[in-house]
């Protein structure tokens, strides 16, 4: 009898086990995974079986093995098993799924096999991708092909909850309208398309609008389908919510409507200041809600919502008390309508003013919120840690997150040591309070991939990652064979680009406004290596190019590599005109200014060879969303901007989002440097001085009308990468390495003399 019950109680228990077993099972979106796989690798597609696991415990988990041969990919959803086909693909066929590859065309006609199953579970139960700023300064003009392949991208690398902005301005715009504001007011509301994300955090109103219906539209049906495709991949999208972001005619609607004013620095004074209801409105909680019902009849809901009333904003006051109500109506904005709503807070504000948020503020603003219904994103979590300074964040569920890049810009920079190690080593710290995951929250991608992939290869890891033995392997997937040459030039890249991060990244000088001056204003052009230590990788990338000339990451880093030695030499050569000029010798200074200018020409044309690298291409597609004439010079001026003076010409982050392209070095940057030259020359002429601030004055309106000319840019590639990445080191390889030698031993010099005084 005992035994029969045992035997019973377990059949119950596997029976049990198995019904949950096959529910689950149900809920994976196999058609999902295969139309995924097809994506990627059309040609292999049919070599692929997919099936369901269930979880490990609480952790989302892959495995990976052969059967016969197919090679079989299972998960507990379909993140996971497109987290197995990239696992797959970089460990077994050595390729690698970058920003910019789309299909995989170059693995072998016969798969690789897997000697033994591989199983993978992570120990993050959130993983976080975007910042609202990659929406504009990535995203602005992406259409649905480009959104899909970030979507898969995103999938196999294991990123489950994903910043969904896209298409929100229908929802603005339907409740505004819905209380009974005209278009015309509204029209000075909406931001155009380059700016939205700084309008959806209620920095800006109206700058570079007036925005269409038609593009709003076009949005809301484009939001609807990144949605569809992150929701049947596996992945939880978080949607805005209201922050009390009104037009600034709310009160002639609401004329006992408690408003304060934000303003967004002193940079862009003309219009970066908006109207903020006062959480202790009672209208906040209505718009609150309205807002929430309507974005859910559109798109529908996954109980994630992002809020940030305060981004690089000042709060009206520090009263922790204020702070709490404040937080409150946010949340209850939410839960009004969503009894299920989790805020996640970007914890920018806390970096970005650390002196106005203090632990009595925090603790205001966050414990206004029950502890799990908010999630904070450490946001800078690689350079100033906010978990460590404020006890993680006091008891709420928080996420590690990499910003790493600003704007857009895209030197090689990044610290490869504290990637590989900081995430484990802060999921483990006792003090670590609740981590729940990790994220990507960069300002932009498409620059410094190899940074991003060592990044989420901790998604996958409960250790830290060996960074020796990982840049192996990661010359090996990213060129699709092994290559000692190619291995040398990372090991080289490790030591000097990606051995350190200055906070803002590093600049060229040619990308800021000219000067003679080291430095120019958002252009930090200070280095974490010696320029001349970086040659070895751009020499020995050369030497591999025989072997891997036609593999296009290869391509893509000879490139990118090459012109960053050639923008640091052209911070040595400004010196060196600078100082030329400084001590009287224009015979010097005129060859050395010929030189920066060449110099200028011939990073263009080795950009031009790369469609990674082109400005044509960022104001061809601008033009492309706009449906007639008009509206396609207003994109047109939108991207132009953005890349050069960012607002209007008295603009106080002008340069802030440079970009080392093909058309915007020839086109725009060199015309600024001919025009100070030109400049130094006539006031030579006449035994007057430089005056620098009268020069920024006057370039800075050739500057606004570039923003707002038309020329035509180059969308197309033209010209062999490799041939051209030669042909630099040939004309530019013993030149660089000459000038580097004899800085050191002029550097040497100087510091014994400094030595012998001392010692005298």
């Amino acid at each position: 009898m005992w035994r029969f019950k045992i035997k019973a109680g377990f059949l119950s228990l596997m029976l049990s086990c198995a019904l949950v077993t096959a529910f689950a099972a149900d809920t994976l979106n196999k058609n999902a995974c295969y139309a995924l796989i097809n994506r990627i690798t059309p040609k292999h597609a049919a070599r692929f079986e997919v099936a369901f696991i269930p979880k490990d415990g609480a952790k989302d988990v892959f495995e990976l093995e052969s059967a016969g041969q197919k090679i079989v990919l299972r998960g507990n959803n379909e993140t996971s098993v497109a987290s197995a086909l990239n696992y797959y693909l970089k460990n077994y066929a050595h390729y690698d799924i970058g920003w910019n590859t789309a299909e995989v065309h170059d693995i072998p006609d016969v798969l690789p096999l897997v000697p033994n199953i591989i199983r993978k579970a992570t120990p993050y139960k959130y993983r976080y991708n975007f910042n609202y700023c990659t929406f504009n300064y990535t995203a602005s003009w992406w259409d649905w092909d480009r959104w899909q392949r970030a979507i898969d991208w995103m999938a196999m690398n294991g990123i489950n909850m994903p910043l969904a902005l896209t298409g929100q301005n229908s929802v603005w715009y339907n409740v505004y309208k819905g209380l009974g504001f005209t278009d015309r007011e509204l029209e000075g509301f909406f931001t155009g398309p380059a700016y939205f994300n700084w309008f959806w955090m209620g920095n800006l109103d109206g700058w570079g609008g007036p925005l269409s219906q038609s593009f709003m539209k076009k949005h809301e049906a484009l939001q609807k389908q990144i949605l569809a495709r992150e929701r049947e991949l596996g992945m939880t999208p978080i949607l805005p919510a209201f922050t009390g972001h009104v037009p600034r005619s709310f009160k002639d609607h609401y004329p006992n409507a408690k408003l304060f004013k934000t303003t967004w620095g002193d940079d862009f004074p003309s219009v970066a200041f908006s109207s903020m209801l006062d959480p202790n409105d009672p209208t906040f909680t209505v718009i609150g809600k309205k807002f929430m019902e309507e974005q859910n009849r559109i798109y529908g809901t996954n109980h994630f919502y992002s809020a940030d009333t305060f981004n690089e904003m000042m709060p009206p006051s520090n009263d922790s008390t204020f702070l709490d109500q404040v937080g409150k109506k946010i949340y209850q904005s939410m839960a009004s309508n969503d009894t299920a709503a989790t805020w996640v807070m970007q914890g920018w504000m806390f970096s970005y003013s650390p002196d106005f948020w203090k632990p009595t503020q925090m603790k205001g603003l966050l414990n206004s919120v029950p502890a799990d219904k908010l999630i904070v994103l450490d946001l800078w979590g690689e350079i100033i840690p906010q978990w460590k300074e404020n006890e993680a964040f006091y008891g709420k569920q928080w996420i590690w997150c990499m910003l790493h890049n600003f704007g857009g810009t895209n030197s090689l920079y990044g610290d490869m040591a504290h990637i590989a190690n900081d995430p484990n080593l802060a999921l483990h710290d006792p003090g670590s309070g609740r981590m729940q995951g990790i994220g990507l929250t960069m300002e932009a991608i498409d620059q410094n991939p190899a940074i991003y992939a060592l990044m989420l290869d901790n998604i996958w890891e409960d250790k830290p990652i060996d960074l020796d033995n990982w840049v192996k392997e990661y010359a090996h997937r990213r060129y699709g064979q092994n290559n000692a040459d190619a291995e040398s030039a990372w090991s080289v890249l490790k030591n000097t680009v990606y051995s350190g991060q200055p906070w803002w990244g590093t600049a060229s000088i040619i990308t800021g406004r000219p000067t003679f001056e080291k430095e120019a204003k958002w252009t930090h052009t200070e280095l974490h290596y010696k320029p001349a230590n970086l040659l070895p990788a751009w020499e020995k990338l050369l030497a591999a190019s025989s072997q891997l000339k036609n593999n296009d990451g290869f391509q893509y880093d000879l490139v990118d590599i090459s012109r960053q030695v050639m923008a640091n030499y052209a911070n040595h050569v400004q010196q060196q005109f600078a100082a030329s000029y400084r001590r009287g010798d224009m015979a010097s200074y005129k060859k050395q200014t010929a030189l920066f200018l060449t110099l200028i020409d011939d990073m263009d044309k080795l950009l031009a060879t790369r469609k990674d690298f082109l400005l044509g291409k960022w104001l061809n597609d601008a033009k492309s969303y706009g449906d007639d004439q008009d509206e396609k010079q207003l994109f047109e001026k939108n991207a132009r901007d953005l890349v050069s003076l960012w607002g209007d010409k008295d603009c106080g982050i002008h340069d802030y989002a440079y970009k080392q392209w093909a058309g915007m070095l020839k086109g725009y940057y060199k015309h600024r440097w001919i025009q100070f030259f030109s400049y130094v020359d006539k006031q030579t002429s006449l035994h007057k001085k430089i005056d620098q601030k009268q020069f920024e004055e006057n370039i800075k309106n050739w500057e606004w009308s570039w923003v707002n000319s038309h020329e035509d840019y180059s969308s197309t590639a033209v010209g062999d990468s490799v041939k051209t990445a030669g042909e630099m080191y040939v004309k530019y390889g013993m030149m660089i390495k000459t000038a580097y030698a004899a800085r050191a031993k002029s550097t040497s010099k100087s510091l014994k003399k400094i030595r012998k005084n001392k010692v005298n």
